[in-house]
C-alpha cells in the first residue's frame, strides 16, 4: 500500500504545496528516497526520467533546511548541480513553488546568462543554488561567490553530467565546499561513463537505491521502428509518420549539422519547424521553447544536447531519426512523451547499419520493440536481425592452424607426426 506523505516525515508546509499539486501520494523513487536521505546518508540513485525524481531530492533537502534553520541569513547550504540550463531551470522552479509556505529561497545560476545580473542574486541570502557546473565554477574563480555554507550537494543526471564532461569541474567545486554533510547523486544509469566510479570518488560508502517505473508507468509510452532502406526512404517515412501523427513532436538527430539539413528538407516538404542546437544562446532557446509550448501542432527537432532537460507539455510524439549510440540516451529522448500521466508515442527510423543499436536498446530495455510498416512505403531490402551477430567464418588459414588428432598406431609401426 502506497504511504502517505505524513508517513515520510514530512512537515505539513511541504504537504500542503504537494497537495494543491494534486500529488496526493509519493511516487515510488520519494518513497525509496526520502527516508534514506533524512537519515543522514549519501545516496547513490538509480532511477529512470519521469518517474518523480525531482522531488525524491528537493523535498528531503527542503525538510532538512526547516529541520535545522540557521540564525543568520548568507549564502546556500543546499547546492544542486544539473548538466543543463533547462535542467537546472525546472528544478528551481520546483524549489520556488515551496516558497510561499516555507520561505525558503532558491537562486538559480547558469550559463548564457549575464554575469552582472547573476551577482547580485548571489549577494542575497539564499538557502538552495540550482547551477550548472561550468557557471558556477567561473563564479569563484572570480571569487564572487564561495561555497563555505554548503551542506548539502545534490548531483542529477550524472550520467548525462559525466558524458558531457563535467567530471572534473564537480570535482572541483566539491574542493571547494567544507562543511560538507551530504552527498546524494541521481543517475538514470549506473553503467554510463563511470558513474560507480565517479561516485566512489566523491561519497563515502552510499547506499544504493535502484527504482524501476511501475509496469503501468513503463506501458505510457508506445514504442515502435520502421525499416528505412535509403535516405529518402527515411525521409519518406518520416513524412508519413508525422503526417498521421499531429500534435507537439520532437525528432532527434546526432549531429547540428543533421538539425539544419533536416529542418531545411521538411520546410521544403511543407513542414513547419523550430530547431534547436547546443550552441545557441540562452535568449534564443527560450524563445524556441515558449514558442513550442504556446502552439499545439509543432515539430521540434534537435540533439540530444540541446534537448537534454526540456519539460515540455503534452508532447504527442518522439521520433528517432537517428538512433542514438547509447541504450540510456535513448530512454532520456523517448521520455520526453508519456508524461505527468499521460500516454505517448515513440517511433524508431532504423536503417541497415543500425541494427545492432535497435538489438542494444531492446536488450537494455528487456522488451522487443514493435515492428510496423506502411503498405505503400514497405522496404525492399532485407533487414538484418537486431542485435544478432553473425558467426565469422573460419578462414583457410585458421583451419591450416588446427592440429589434427594423431591416431593411435598400431603396434610395432613407426609413427608420423602430426600436420600442423
Amino acid at each position: 500500500m502506497t504511504p502517505d506523505w505524513e508517513q515520510l516525515e514530512l512537515d505539513d508546509e511541504l504537504i500542503e504545496v504537494l497537495k494543491a499539486a494534486n500529488l496526493n501520494k509519493p511516487a515510488k523513487v520519494q518513497q525509496a528516497v526520502i527516508p534514506a536521505a533524512l537519515e543522514g546518508q549519501d545516496l547513490l540513485v538509480n532511477s529512470p526520467t519521469g518517474t518523480g525524481k525531482t522531488l525524491a531530492f528537493l523535498l528531503p533537502a527542503l525538510q532538512h533546511l526547516l529541520d535545522f534553520p540557521r540564525r543568520h541569513a548568507g549564502p546556500a547550504r543546499v547546492l544542486i548541480l544539473a548538466p543543463t540550463r533547462e535542467l537546472a531551470q525546472q528544478i528551481a522552479e520546483q524549489a520556488d513553488a515551496f516558497h510561499e509556505t516555507t520561505g525558503l529561497t532558491t537562486v538559480l545560476i547558469t550559463g548564457g546568462v549575464n554575469y552582472g545580473s547573476q551577482h547580485q542574486l548571489l549577494e542575497a541570502p539564499h538557502d538552495i543554488l540550482v547551477a550548472t557546473p561550468g557557471r558556477l565554477l567561473d563564479l569563484i574563480g572570480a571569487e564572487q561567490y564561495a561555497l563555505d555554507t554548503v551542506e548539502w550537494l545534490i548531483i542529477d543526471e550524472a550520467d548525462r553530467m559525466l558524458d558531457m564532461g563535467f567530471s572534473t569541474a564537480v570535482k572541483q567545486l566539491l574542493n571547494e565546499i567544507e562543511h560538507l554533510q551530504q552527498t546524494l547523486l541521481f543517475s538514470a544509469t549506473l553503467e554510463s561513463a563511470g558513474v560507480l566510479r565517479f561516485a566512489s570518488e566523491i561519497q563515502k560508502e552510499p547506499q544504493h537505491i535502484t527504482v524501476e517505473p511501475p509496469k503501468r508507468e513503463r506501458g505510457k509510452i508506445l514504442q515502435r521502428w520502421y525499416q528505412a532502406d535509403t535516405a529518402e526512404h527515411k525521409f519518406q517515412l518520416l513524412l508519413r509518420v508525422l503526417e498521421e501523427n499531429p500534435g507537439r513532436r520532437i525528432i532527434f538527430v546526432r549531429t547540428r549539422e543533421r538539425v539544419e539539413e533536416l529542418a531545411g528538407k521538411l520546410l521544403a516538404a511543407g513542414v513547419r519547424n523550430l530547431t534547436l542546437r547546443g550552441d545557441m544562446p540562452q535568449a534564443d532557446r527560450q524563445r524556441i521553447i515558449a514558442r513550442m509550448e504556446r502552439f499545439n501542432d509543432t515539430t521540434l527537432i534537435a540533439t540530444d544536447v540541446a534537448a537534454r532537460g526540456i519539460d515540455i507539455d503534452d508532447i504527442a510524439l518522439v521520433v528517432n531519426f537517428d538512433l542514438p549510440r547509447q541504450a540510456d540516451i535513448y530512454l532520456h529522448r523517448i521520455g520526453r512523451t508519456g508524461r505527468a500521466g499521460k500516454t505517448g508515442l515513440a517511433i524508431a527510423l532504423v536503417e541497415a547499419h543500425d541494427a545492432e543499436l535497435l538489438g542494444r536498446i531492446e536488450r537494455y530495455q528487456k522488451i522487443k520493440i514493435e515492428r510496423r510498416v506502411f503498405d505503400d512505403l514497405r522496404p525492399q531490402f532485407k533487414f538484418p536481425t537486431p542485435g544478432k551477430v553473425k558467426k565469422k567464418k573460419k578462414s583457410k588459414t585458421d583451419k591450416t592452424k588446427q592440429v589434427k588428432k594423431v591416431k593411435k598406431p598400431k603396434q610395432g609401426k613407426k609413427v608420423k607426426p602430426a600436420k600442423e
